[in-house]
């Protein structure tokens, strides 16, 4: 998806309790208020990430956290966020600036005055408690001198954001083909106890061989040896995808949404900004 300005995707729920991330993050396997503290995590991970395991890679501002703009469009708010937060928010995107908001549920967001909803999209999320992995003797792990051919593979296959530092986030493994770059996957949000496969991607003449299963499981292998759960997310009407993913052992653990917005104008970022002085 392509789109002009700043794209940022939000992870929120707005159905679950409220919790400080960095709490979540501190909790890790444990429980709060009842609640897997990896669960909430996994709702929200963009708060739990970067209040966390990620923490280098972007910004938080009171209930807002977001990336920095070349490592990820992502962003997050509290689970039920005030108005407040959307200011926050706001404000670290920049005014007039379209952002992709991801949460739980079968309706988009409500946002205060000022923000526009442009485009809905309907996701789930899926978890790979079961899936154990297995390792590729074929995959490759994928560094500096990859950025190029990583760069050029997801511009063409499309499989999800690709920014420049993108890769930083975790591990990458391909395969290639007569050294060429056919297929590619790896790790991208990172919370305590669970970490999100990503960029999983096949070159349009080497589909059909299996090579995005290989590569999931052999990046499944590495996430499950460090104790950890893998998880992913994939568009609802990506049949063949969730398909695959099932016969994997991944379940459906959650009914996403992918909503673009546009963040308000300079005046409204203003009246919010001032609103919290």
């Amino acid at each position: 998806m392509r789109t002009p300005g700043r794209v940022v995707l939000l992870v929120a729920v707005g159905t679950e309790p409220v919790l400080n991330p960095g709490a979540v993050a501190e909790a890790g396997r444990g429980t709060i208020d009842g609640v897997q503290a990896l669960d909430l995590a996994l709702l929200n991970p963009v708060p739990a990430a970067l209040d966390g395991r990620l923490r280098a890679f972007g910004t938080v501002r009171g209930g807002a956290a977001r990336f920095d703009p070349d490592v990820s469009p992502f962003a997050g708010l509290p689970l039920d966020p005030a108005p407040g937060d959307w200011a926050d928010l706001a404000a670290l995107c920049g005014p007039g600036r379209e952002v992709a908001v991801v949460r739980a549920g079968d309706g988009p967001p409500a946002p205060p005055q000022g923000w526009v909803l442009e485009r809905r999209f309907a996701g789930v999320q899926m978890d790979g408690a079961a899936v154990p992995g297995e390792p590729d003797d074929d995959a490759v792990e994928l560094g500096l001198d990859d950025r190029a051919a990583m760069a050029e593979l997801t511009e063409r296959t499309r499989p999800g954001p690709w920014l420049p530092r993108t890769a930083e986030l975790g591990r990458y493994l391909g395969i290639r083909h007569d050294g060429r770059l056919v297929a590619m996957a790896g790790e991208r949000l990172r919370v305590p106890g669970a970490t999100e496969i990503s960029a999983v991607c096949t070159d349009p003449e080497f589909r059909g061989r299996g090579l995005a299963r290989r590569l999931v499981n052999a990046v499944a292998a590495g996430i499950t040896a460090r104790a950890e759960r893998p998880v992913l997310h994939a568009s609802a009407d990506n049949e063949d995808a969730i398909r695959l993913y099932r016969a994997m052992g991944f379940t459906v653990s959650t009914s996403m949404r992918f909503d673009l917005l546009r963040t308000p104008a300079e005046r409204h970022v203003d009246a919010g900004a001032a609103a919290l002085t």
